[in-house]
């Protein structure tokens, strides 16, 4: 298989909507595709040492974290015969309700488009140096933990 050669992944602030819309359309003229599996990470407003949280500011570091992507986006390739992968993530400020993580999986068959899609989330969230600072409604904020 050819390398396929890295993809800008990071986006400022929230993902929009019609991005997600936007990719599914574009998708429609790839007739060998049966399957999309798409992840879609929102910002809770958990409550923590009863305080809410009202925003997550994400930062990274850029070069290594999309090297990382990359990474994880050749190991994808080579261990599930998907067509397509995409991969968006936020970073700055993120506010409740809104979405900070996309992950678009294709293939010809559903069950490997389901399984790449989580194997790029559990990878992403496990491996990719990007760090997520909870801001509370009363402007105070601590670093999150992933789990």
């Amino acid at each position: 298989m050819d390398k396929k050669k890295p993809k800008k992944v990071f986006v400022q602030g929230a993902i929009p909507p019609e991005k997600i819309a936007n990719s599914i359309a574009n998708h429609q003229s790839k007739t060998n595709i049966g399957a999309h599996s798409i992840f879609l990470g929102q910002i809770r407003a958990d409550e923590i040492d009863g305080k809410m949280v009202s925003a997550i500011e994400y930062s990274a570091y850029e070069d290594m974290a999309e090297r990382v992507f990359h990474e994880i986006r050749e190991a994808a390739f080579s261990k599930f015969d998907i067509t397509c992968a995409h991969i968006y993530h936020s970073l700055g400020q993120v506010k409740t309700g809104e979405l900070c993580l996309f992950v678009f999986t294709s293939s010809a068959h559903r069950k490997i488009a389901i399984e790449a899609c989580n194997y790029f989330v559990e990878e992403i969230k496990a491996n990719v140096p990007i760090f997520g600072k909870e801001i509370f409604e009363d402007e105070t904020h601590q670093w999150k933990v992933n789990t």
